[in-house]
């Protein structure tokens, strides 16, 4: 079959979600069925494979989008607990004490609290931990949702304590000999370890912004005067917290290897922001909150309940109101600590991940794919057990327990269709390789590389982001497309210094995908009882993201050549600033949508 047309169909359900999740702004769940109806029929016929594969495939999508709605449950559990025991109200104070500013707190929360979960534990959980806190102290569902996803950039290349690069890039490297004689003497653990480091450095250098993107996005899409230059005026707090974070990043990707960037990157923000915070340090002149409800947006709020409309309708002698700050906190920090443990403690991880705790099936329909599921090693019970600990810790009546589970259930059966859809859909995707074919990823991928000749480095973060968004994953993305990045780098000249550098794009795009991919925006959207609104979230995310992109290409090429590309990269970033700076939109949020 022709290459052209070959590309055109591969790039067929993509083009599917798009069109129907961004431009037409319908459903994710309708969306998510068009595109796997379209993918299953071009699997089935074009890609000539067995039903028996996309069979397969399909319960595979299933059990992950089960796990994937386990970890949702455990944290809405978990945040329902600690409104039901008035918790909430502690943390609410804690930060009102700290800053009254949403722009703070947005940087506080998602940009280093969510940046510590990643490093934990990946895989989405800090919008499932983050996202519901912040509706808890009094943000649009959707505004939460938009900034917990903004940050799923460069933390995500580290988390799970380094899992993209140490299983993702190293899987999809390892098993070619032809790299493993091109890189020698360095063996590819040791290679994993040279590219993390660049990794680490393209993402500080591309990412310091993103904290000042992210509240100028807060301020565009949810302030009352729709700017983008609200949200700019704390710039030298949002580039302080930047570098906060970046920095000490960098030094532990360069030191230690690429298990705890992310990880200690963030604990070492929070140690330096918050306090400069509480004194004042470079603290805005004005403040920043979102318009009343009844001047806003109702497509902004979801089904979770906010600390303060609790507020303006309990009773004095209301649960929770002697709760200390310290304690309030204490279950994420429970969540945070037992994250570590079970990433790190070498033989309670393996006690967790051993065949005995996992639930594995084996050669579904004799296809040789396979699905498995681990429980026990899930976020889900982390956030579980956690709650557990919460109800003896606040001193909860059976009676308040009980709707924090039966509201956690509630809103995890209204995000499970879309989840039930939308997986199974990547599944069968990325599945298609089994025939005459390359899989759909790698058709796609070799066509951008068969149309960019020497510039390939401008479009491999690119590929890595298209991975992330297809697979939802950006160990998944980097599995697929690394080995292919590298040769594509070899094949136009680039070998040694350059070829690592294309692969370092893989693995920064990939992550950056993450702000977009489906499944991410709908678990997101899902654990804030916000529902048929993915589209919207994605048409936002689309502008950080194409920045993302975009930027890392252009640092790619400068490292590689050097020259005039340094100079195109500056010019990207002043450009983009701008552009957002003098960008405004109507200003009656309760007219438009986001």
């Amino acid at each position: 079959m022709n290459q052209g047309l070959l590309f055109v169909l591969a790039l067929a359900p993509i083009a599917i979600v798009f069109i129907l999740l961004v431009v037409m702004r319908r459903s994710a769940k309708l969306a998510m069925l068009v595109a796997y109806l379209a993918t299953a029929l071009l699997a089935l016929t074009v890609w000539g494979q067995a039903f028996s594969t996309v069979a397969a495939a399909t319960i595979n999508g299933i059990v992950t989008a089960l796990t994937l709605l386990f970890i949702i449950f455990g944290s809405i559990l978990l945040l329902q607990t600690v409104q039901e025991s008035g918790a909430i109200r502690a943390i609410r104070n804690g930060f009102t004490e700290l800053s009254p500013d949403r722009r703070i707190q947005a940087i506080i929360i998602a940009w280093l609290f969510g940046s510590m979960i990643e490093g934990a534990s990946g895989f989405g959980t800090p919008a499932a931990v983050a996202a519901p806190l912040l509706v808890a102290i009094g943000f649009p569902a959707m505004a939460a949702v938009l900034v917990t996803l903004i940050i799923q950039s460069v933390p995500v290349s580290f988390g799970a304590v380094g899992t993209p690069m140490l299983v993702g890039v190293q899987t999809g490297l390892g098993s070619s000999a032809e790299v493993a004689a091109s890189i020698a003497p360095l063996s590819v653990p040791e290679y994993i370890v040279a590219v993390a480091a660049n990794v680490a450095m393209v993402h500080a250098i591309v990412g310091f912004v993103i904290p000042l993107m992210m509240v100028g996005m807060l301020t565009r899409f949810f302030g009352a005067n729709r700017s983008f230059a609200d949200g700019f005026r704390v710039w030298p707090f949002a580039l302080f917290a930047g570098f906060a974070f970046t920095v000490p990043y960098y030094l532990v990707a360069w030191l230690l290897g690429p298990e705890f960037p992310s990880l200690l990157g963030g604990l070492i923000g929070l140690a330096i922001v918050v306090p400069a915070a509480r004194a004042g340090f470079l603290m805005p002149k004005d403040r920043f909150d979102f318009p009343a409800r009844s001047a806003a947006n109702e497509h902004w709020f979801g089904t979770l309940r906010s600390a303060e409309a609790e507020d303006m309708a309990a009773a004095p002698a209301a649960p929770g109101r002697g709760i200390s700050l310290m304690r309030a906190w204490s279950p994420y920090l429970i969540v945070a600590l037992l994250l570590v443990a079970t990433r790190v403690i070498a033989p309670l991880k393996a006690a967790l991940t051993s065949p005995e705790a996992t639930l594995a099936f084996t050669d579904l329909f004799g296809s040789g794919i396979n699905a498995t599921a681990q429980l026990l090693y899930s976020p889900g019970s982390i956030l579980i057990i956690a709650s557990v600990i919460s109800f003896f810790l606040f001193k909860m009546s059976g009676a308040a327990y009980g709707r924090a589970w039966s509201g956690s259930a509630q809103t995890m059966v209204a995000a499970a269709p879309a989840l039930l859809i939308a997986v199974p859909m990547v599944q069968v995707f990325l599945n298609t390789g089994r025939g005459p074919f390359e899989s759909m990823p790698l058709v796609l991928a070799e066509g951008v590389a068969g149309a960019t000749g020497g510039t390939w480095p401008l479009f491999s973060p690119l590929i890595g982001a298209l991975g992330a968004f297809i697979a939802g994953s950006n160990t998944v993305s980097n599995m697929m497309f690394s080995l292919f990045q590298f040769s594509a780098a070899e094949q136009i000249g680039l070998a040694g210094f350059g070829a690592m550098i294309v692969v370092t794009l893989q693995a920064v795009g990939g992550a950056a995908g993450n702000m977009i991919c489906v499944h991410n925006v709908v678990a997101a959207s899902a654990v804030v009882g916000l529902t048929d609104r993915e589209g919207d979230v994605i048409r936002m995310t689309l502008i950080p993201m194409a920045y993302y992109v975009v930027q890392a290409g252009l640092i790619g090429m400068s490292l590689i050549y050097g020259g005039i590309w340094w100079a195109l990269a500056l010019v990207w970033l002043a450009g983009v600033v701008t552009a957002m700076a003098y960008n405004r939109g109507a200003t009656n949020p309760s007219t438009v949508a986001a």
